[in-house]
């Protein structure tokens, strides 16, 4: 990965008295900046002038802020990690606050120093290994703006002035689909009212379905724990001599990635799960009956059978009915393994167990990837780089070169392309008979479970960092 190097940014910073200079510096930023793609960038110096640099404080310092949302991973601190090391590196960068609660905090002014808390690098790197979301999260939507609609420009206008009580001229807002419409909404209304504000989208969920990215930091953990616990699972079913039938939901809402990833264990010998299903494969609803001549097919061969069934099935049966919804009209999906348990019982009369991983997926940092800290930390830190090069609107992305030997690199977007939109597990990943995937897959999810974290522990147990002892 290549980053822009501090000259470009010393040039960047000192361009701000003539049209000429900002011509020139704008020139040099667009030769280097080959990694960081810098798309929509207003090419006049009269729009430069207005909104494509920092207006300094006295001092020639500016503050920024980070913040989390959605649902929490065992990464999502890593991106923080790398948002903080990073800023805490510019000299043109003074403090470094984040946001409780998300785009709350921001709403609230409610707000922490961080440069304050984290005093030492062992604090930023068991922050960075600590799993969910240190600074807390939120599932809040930001209303659409309308200058006619005073509620919603009250509400807008509370943000930017926490902006202007803090000083801040960059805002990170980590988090999924979701989270970035925050960044699109936000970033449209800094422009459309002259402030001058950097707002950068650092993606994150396990969910793996954000448009634009090859993959998003907090899949690769969540992978690695859903393979080990099925092993697990495995190994527990195999004890008795009796037949069985264990169905395993895993989350993923409308997208099947992170079902589709229990097929990594395929690559240690390991012939379960012996059925996948995800959503992406029955758009016209899951068929009951070829599910269950699926199992019973399984079973005529295997002695305990594993099923692994993404959250966002939905069986094509009256009876089946989701219920509930969050602000962004997203339905709860669990109870679908369930389900299909009470059926097989019907079917089979045998021994039938459902398992719901539930929330253990998302924060099991114990089995985290290393790889995936890794590339966390590393994309909060290229997030800094882009604000520092005068972007707004942009969320950071994966771009993988080669799986085999794994190499990627990191790239930048319009927002645009990923708020509320989703990236389906791909269709010819999809075994003809819709009840497995193919080795594409395989070698997909692979090199993202790599590596081990050297967890630290205290009394046996895993030590964790608190924002709030």
């Amino acid at each position: 990965m290549v980053f822009t190097n501090s000259s470009v940014k010393n040039n960047y910073f000192s361009a701000i008295s003539t049209k000429n200079i900002v011509q020139s510096a704008y020139s040099i930023i667009r030769r280097v900046c080959d990694k960081i793609i810098i798309e929509n960038i207003a090419t006049t110096s009269d729009k430069f002038e207005k909104d494509g640099f920092f207006m300094l404080s006295d001092s020639g310092k500016f503050n920024i802020a980070a913040a989390q949302s959605g649902g929490p991973t065992a990464a999502i601190n890593a991106s923080l990690a790398g948002v903080f090391r990073r800023a805490a590196q510019c000299p043109e960068i003074g403090r470094i606050y984040g946001s409780i609660n998300g785009i709350e905090g921001m709403i609230n002014g409610d707000l922490v120093p961080l440069d304050s808390i984290l005093t030492s690098d062992y604090d930023v790197e068991l922050m960075k290994k600590t799993p969910s979301t240190v600074l807390g999260s939120c599932r809040y939507k930001l209303a659409e703006y309308d200058p006619k609609d005073s509620k919603t420009e009250a509400e807008y206008m509370k943000i930017i002035e926490t902006f202007k009580e803090y000083d801040i001229k960059a805002f990170f807002y980590i988090g999924g689909n979701d989270s970035m419409d925050t960044v699109l909404k936000l970033d449209r209304y800094c422009k459309a009212v002259g402030c001058d504000v950097k707002i950068i989208g650092v993606p994150k969920t396990i969910d793996n379905d954000l448009p634009g990215t090859d993959h998003t930091p907090g899949f690769g953990s969540a992978a690695k724990y859903v393979a080990t616990t099925l092993q697990e699972i495995i190994r527990d079913s195999r004890v008795y001599s009796i037949q069985s039938i264990t169905i395993v939901e895993i989350m993923g809402r409308n997208a099947g990635w992170l079902t589709a990833s229990s097929c990594v264990l395929r690559a240690n010998g390991e012939p379960a799960p012996h059925l996948i299903y995800v959503p992406e494969a029955f758009p016209n609803g899951f068929d009951m009956e070829e599910f269950l001549a699926d199992v019973g097919r399984m079973m005529k061969r295997y002695r305990a059978v594993i099923i692994a069934v993404s959250e966002g099935i939905v069986p094509n049966e009256r009876q089946y009915v989701k219920t509930g919804a969050d602000a962004f009209g997203h339905t709860d999906n669990s109870g679908v393994a369930k389900y299909l348990e009470h059926r097989c019982a019907e079917r089979f009369g045998c021994k039938v167990r459902s398992i719901e991983l539930n929330v253990m997926q998302r924060c099991s940092a114990h089995i985290a990837s290393l790889t995936d800290l890794n590339e966390a930390e590393q994309i909060g830190a290229a997030a800094v780089e882009c604000a520092l090069n005068g972007n707004s609107g942009r969320m950071m992305g994966f771009r993988r070169i080669s799986s085999e030997p794994y190499r990627i690199e990191i790239v930048s977007f319009d927002v645009s392309e990923t708020a509320n939109k989703e990236k389906y597990f791909p269709a010819n990943w999809i075994s003809a008979d819709k009840s497995d995937v193919t080795t594409d897959a395989l070698n997909y999810f692979l090199p993202l479970i790599q590596g081990e974290v050297q967890t630290e522990y205290r009394n046996g147990i895993p030590v964790h960092f608190r924002l709030n002892q």
